[in-house]
């Protein structure tokens, strides 16, 4: 079995709001543990029930996200990048329910395959799409515009 280092916390992974960074950390922490207890004989069942606790609660996250953007307006000034964010949760979900499904049909992922799918996409969309709507936030938050 390869062993996979797992997602290091630093600096760069900080949008300055709170409950965002919190739910980020808690993200992180969950696919890191899920890393470390995968091996790639591991049952289908495990798999899938991985898959699904990180389906919850990115939702959960999602939908955290989803409601600052209404709260502070992020789609009036900013349609292509709210729009490309939305895009981006939804893509995520739906890649994890056609893992589930795949699973349940007879269809394995490799942990390779999920770990990296998984890793990649958090640490992309944070760096890159969560970052850019936090700092609206912390500006709107500020008094900014």
């Amino acid at each position: 079995m390869t062993g996979y280092e797992p997602i290091e916390w630093n600096d760069s992974f900080n949008t300055g709001v709170a409950e965002i960074d919190e739910q980020h950390h808690i993200l992180v922490n969950t696919l890191n543990e899920a890393n470390a207890k995968l091996a790639d004989d591991v049952g289908i069942d495990f798999v899938e029930e991985i898959t699904q606790d990180l389906l919850s609660y990115a939702l959960y996250h999602f939908e955290t996200e989803e409601e600052l953007m209404q709260e502070y307006g992020y789609a009036d000034g900013n349609a292509a990048d709210a729009e490309l964010h939305l895009q981006q949760h939804r893509s995520f979900s739906s890649r994890v329910v056609a893992v589930r499904d795949n699973l349940r049909a007879g269809i394995p992922i490799t942990r390779e395959d999920l770990i990296t799918f998984l890793n990649n996409w958090l640490v992309n969309h944070i760096l890159h799409t969560d970052r850019k709507f936090g700092a609206f936030v912390v500006a709107k938050r500020a008094g900014g515009n």
